[in-house]
C-alpha cells in the first residue's frame, strides 16, 4: 500500500517508516505537522494515512483535525495514533461519514507488531478499528440511562467488539457463539437503538451510539 505518515517526533517517525516498509508498504510522504499532512495526502492520494493526534504548531489535536478532514476530502482511510486513551477523540474521529476506513490506536499498540500490522491492513480495506483499551474505557463510562440500557449484557458484548472493528466471524469466535447468534444479536441491537433497516450505515451508527453512551 501507499502510505502518508504524520508524526512530529523524528525517532518515532523513522521507526514507523521502517515498520511499514517491513510490512511491504511504501511510505510516499513522511511529515511532521498537520498542514504538511493535508498537503501530502491530497497530493499523493494514498491508500492510508497514519497520523499522531498532537502535532505542531499547537500540539493539541491538530493531527486529529486533519484526519477528520481527510476522511471526507479526499475520502482516504485514516489510522490515528494516540498516546492516551482519549475517548472524545475516538468519538470525533468516527463522527463524519467518510468513504475510507478509520482506526484509533494507542501508540503502545505499535509494539505489538502483529496487532499494528493487522490494523493497518484492515483500516486500508475500509474497516473500523478501535483500540480495545479505548473500548473498555467507553464501557466503564457508559451512562446509567439511555438507549444502550435497552441492550442485554450479551448484546453489549457484541456491540463492544463491533466498536473494535471486528467482523461477525471474529465476534463469534471471541464470544464462543455461532455466526447466526451474532447476526441475531446485531439485529436486536439495531432494533433496540432504533436504527432503520433502510439506513446503510447502521453498523457505524450503532458504534457511534456506543461511543457517545
Amino acid at each position: 500500500m501507499r502510505v502518508v505518515l504524520a508524526e512530529d517526533a523524528v525517532l518515532m517517525r523513522e521507526g514507523l517508516i521502517g515498520l511499514l516498509e517491513r510490512f511491504g508498504h511504501t511510505v510516499v510522504a513522511a511529515v511532521g505537522d498537520a498542514d504538511a499532512l493535508l498537503v501530502a495526502a491530497r497530493e499523493h492520494r494514498p491508500d492510508l494515512v497514519v497520523t499522531d493526534v498532537r502535532m505542531p504548531p499547537g500540539h493539541t489535536d491538530e493531527g486529529l483535525r486533519a484526519a477528520v478532514a481527510l476522511r471526507v476530502d479526499p475520502g482516504v482511510a485514516v489510522l490515528v495514533l494516540s498516546q492516551y486513551a482519549a475517548t472524545a477523540y475516538a468519538a470525533e474521529l468516527l463522527g463524519p461519514v467518510g468513504r475510507g476506513g478509520v482506526g484509533y490506536l494507542l501508540k503502545d499498540r505499535i509494539g505489538q507488531i502483529a496487532d499494528f500490522a493487522d490494523a493497518v491492513v484492515r483500516v486500508a480495506a475500509g474497516e473500523t478499528v478501535i483500540d480495545p483499551d479505548v473500548v473498555r474505557q467507553l464501557l466503564a463510562r457508559r451512562r446509567t440511562t439511555g438507549p444502550l440500557d435497552r441492550l442485554t449484557p450479551r448484546e453489549r458484548d457484541v456491540l463492544g467488539l463491533m466498536a473494535e472493528g471486528r467482523a461477525n466471524l471474529a465476534i463469534a469466535r471471541a464470544l464462543d457463539i455461532s455466526d447466526n447468534a451474532v447476526a441475531k444479536h446485531i439485529g436486536n441491537i439495531f432494533a433496540k437503538l432504533d436504527l432503520p433497516a433502510e439506513d446503510g450505515h447502521r453498523r457505524v451508527l450503532a458504534v457511534l451510539t456506543h461511543l457517545r453512551g
